[in-house]
């Protein structure tokens, strides 16, 4: 039955809903939402079960049906959008079970800004390859970046992560993931020391009062740690 709807555009099958309230309108608006909805859970939950983004993305659509407010210059589509990828990306993250680096931090944030803006001023959602431009990497890129946390890091492929574009001073991104890969695999003594000389800017002395060792022990763990992280990183 859904299948032989004539295709509406989303915007013009909520405006009929807000004006009868009634069953018919609002499958129309489920229908002309579901290709918006496919696509969300599609680039946010490659390792979440299909049939509960989509319920998920529904719950998301019926909410935007009853707090819109057409006086607030919104586009239903934008309203909606901002709905739907709120609740999949709720139910996404709420299920991702692994630490992710905060670069892939980042750039989950901001394919999540890229893909807001690109509705509020299209009303369609953007191409993978129009993320990827904006992110600046590669277009397989951006699948993988989706991934993490629903995955282990060991799992992504960072192979297919790459910058296609470099900032002056600033670690390409696939830098920062080798980095990282390398830094998880040190001991936790190596982390303790390496967070507290580079990232909390301690003297070594400091470290070693701190930690209840000689200095020239510190020196000795930063250097080979610095060592080991150079190897990995060739």
């Amino acid at each position: 039955m859904e299948s032989s709807r004539i295709p509406v555009p989303l915007e013009d099958a909520a405006k009929a809903y807000f004006k009868h309230h009634d069953e018919d309108s609002l499958e129309q608006v489920i229908h002309s939402a579901s290709s918006l909805i496919h696509y969300f859970a599609n680039l946010y939950g490659k390792q979440c079960d299909r049939e509960d983004l989509y319920q998920t993305g529904i719950l998301g659509l019926m909410k935007a049906l009853k707090n819109y407010e057409s006086d607030k210059d919104v586009k239903f589509v934008t309203y909606a959008s901002h709905c739907i990828i709120g609740e999949i990306r709720h139910l996404v993250r709420k299920q991702a079970s692994y630490d992710r680096p905060g670069c892939i931090i980042e750039l989950q944030h901001k394919v999540d800004h890229i893909i807001e803006e690109y509705i509020k001023s299209n009303e369609s959602v953007p191409t993978t390859s129009y993320i990827a431009q904006q992110l600046h990497v590669k277009e397989e890129s951006v699948d993988e970046v989706m991934r993490a946390g629903l995955v282990s890091f060991e799992e992504l492929d960072i192979q297919k992560i790459h910058s296609t574009s470099y900032e002056s001073f600033r670690l390409p991104i696939e830098d920062k993931l080798t980095l990282y890969q390398a830094i998880s695999k040190l001991s936790g003594l190596q982390k303790k020391v390496i967070h507290m000389l580079f990232f909390q800017d301690m003297s070594q002395q400091q470290v070693a009062d701190q930690i209840g060792m000689n200095q020239k022990k510190v020196s000795r763990i930063k250097e080979a740690t610095i060592e080991s992280i150079r190897k990995q990183m060739k």
